[in-house]
């Protein structure tokens, strides 16, 4: 099974920057040719996509986050990355990538851990 392994989360002050990276252990699931997107799950929340990357290349954000993130890949390390700028404590969440297609009863990784201090 595909595993993906997302990594960079940690405790950011508020106003800060962090990058988190999402990992493919099967090189032949090529995150470039699908449809792929940052989710988060804060406490006591549903979980909820913030970033789109389709493999066309266009993006999509969610409102909260517009302007201050920013997702993107490297097709030859089969990465999908989530830069993220001026932190605020209401980001503090676990952050997962996944498809976009992927459902509560699909495979999810571990996540990482955000966590922003005011």
């Amino acid at each position: 099974q595909v595993q993906l392994v997302e990594s960079g989360g940690g405790l950011v002050q508020a106003g800060g920057s962090t990058t988190l990276s999402c990992a493919v252990s099967d090189s032949l699931f090529r995150i470039q040719y699908k449809d792929m997107g940052w989710y988060r799950q804060a406490p006591g929340k549903m979980r909820e996509l913030v970033a789109s990357l389709f493999a066309r290349g266009s993006v999509y954000y969610e409102d909260s986050v517009k302007g201050r993130f920013g997702i993107a890949r490297i097709d030859a390390k089969n990465t999908l990355y989530l830069q993220m700028n001026s932190l605020k404590p209401e980001d503090t969440a676990i952050y997962y990538c996944n498809t976009l297609r992927a459902g509560p009863s699909n495979y999810w990784g571990q996540g990482t851990q955000v966590t922003v201090s005011s």
